[in-house]
């Protein structure tokens, strides 16, 4: 009892001479260190990771933590990044080699909510578009610029896309939206909101926007997925383009023009740089399309349809543009006048409003506005109010 007694006197000595020391006290501002208070409950200092280079294991960020995209984030084939809801990336405003890609054989779980999006946008004070690359994902599914188990080079990162599986499945993208994106390497290689290289309808793509992008919103290269309740917000080129054979199906899609722009839709049976070496030519089912352009005095076009693509689309909105469709093709490899006489390339239900010309032909073939169009006035587009409520932004 007696020594107990000692030691605990020791004891508050020493605490109070401790505090009452002339020793400054230490203090820590390195953001990268976090306080856990003991699991007290009470507030923490997020972390701030920066995230580049190749990744050869799965990446599963933590919604406790802040991340900034600082160079080219590749995951490699077998990985998987894995994004919680709710999570805002933020990318260093550098242009072109500041993204992400998602080689063939990996894959992205972003799986938003509406209350709840995924948001990768860039980290100016006073962001713009360009500002930073976007996001990028290769598959495995076929495209015509090649055959076979051959593959193709993407424009950005310069990996490897295409194949034979149709159902290739690159992950998830749900309530994602990408901002000030497109940033140019150079006059032919330029980033897009989000690029689908290939990619398969394994793929889960549903409540995507593409905002404020300096290139095309978003891009197919060939590929077979599949995307739903799709919003592009003033993209500076194309908002929906597709090529290399791509033959997916889009629902439910809503474009709106700001005052840097080209076309609503451009689509391309094939990559005329490189050539149709498989044969066959692009052809999605577009449902539910809604384009709003600038007024019919612009002098723009609202969808162009070239290098033989086909393409079946239903219900369809075009307000505010000098042309709607503008065909272009020839008699010879770029064929897109037949798909109209094949009805591979056909309207049905569609409403022009303030459109001066509907249909212009350029593919020399000889048919009439009505051998391509039915439903003239019954078209309503997509119900955006509706579906593209709270997560999006305009």
């Amino acid at each position: 009892m007696k020594t107990n007694l000692i030691l605990s006197l020791a004891i508050i000595t020493l605490l109070f001479s401790c505090s009452t020391d002339d020793t400054s006290d230490i203090i820590i501002n390195d953001n990268s260190v976090i306080n856990n208070n003991n699991g007290g409950g009470g507030p923490t200092d997020p972390e701030t990771i920066f995230l580049s280079g190749t990744y050869t294991q799965d990446l599963v960020l933590d919604a406790n933590n802040t991340y900034k995209i600082n160079g080219s984030l590749i995951m490699a084939s077998g990985t998987t990044l894995e994004i919680p809801a709710c999570m805002t990336i933020e990318a260093l405003a550098a242009g072109a080699n500041v993204y992400i890609a998602i080689s063939q054989g990996a894959k992205i779980i972003a799986n938003g909510t509406a209350d709840c999006p995924i948001i990768f946008t860039s980290d100016a004070s006073n962001p713009s578009a360009g500002d930073w690359g976007g996001l990028i994902l290769l598959g495995k599914a076929p495209i015509n610029s090649v055959t076979g188990n051959a593959t193709s080079t993407s424009e950005i990162a310069s990996l490897p896309y295409g194949g034979t599986d149709e159902g290739d499945d690159s992950g998830i993208l749900r309530y994602v939206r990408v901002e000030y994106s497109g940033g140019a390497a150079d006059g032919q290689s330029e980033n897009n909101g989000i690029s689908f290289y290939g990619v398969g309808n394994g793929t889960t793509v549903d409540y995507i926007q593409a905002f404020e992008g300096k290139d095309d919103g978003i891009e197919f290269f060939g590929g077979t997925v599949n995307v739903s309740h799709v919003s592009v917000i003033n993209a500076q080129d194309d908002s929906l383009d597709w090529t290399e054979g791509y033959s997916g199906s889009i629902t439910h899609a809503y474009i709106k023009h700001g005052v840097e722009h080209d076309k609503g839709v451009e689509g391309d049976g094939y990559n005329t740089d490189f050539g149709n070496a498989a044969g066959f030519f692009s052809k999605p089912i577009i449902t539910n399309l809604t384009i709003i352009g600038l007024g019919s005095t612009t002098g723009n076009e609202a969808i162009r349809l070239r290098a033989g693509t086909q393409g079946i689309f239903n219900n369809v909105l075009i307000e505010g543009f000098a042309e709607g469709f503008d065909l272009d093709g020839d008699q010879g490899d770029n064929p897109t006048g037949a798909g109209v006489l094949s009805n591979d390339l056909s309207v049905s239900d569609i409403t022009f409003l303030d459109v001066t010309l509907k249909m212009k032909n350029d593919t020399g073939e000889t048919f009439t506005e009505t051998n391509f169009i039915t439903g003239d006035g019954n078209g309503s587009g997509t119900d955006y109010s509706v579906w593209g409520t709270s997560w999006t932004v305009e």
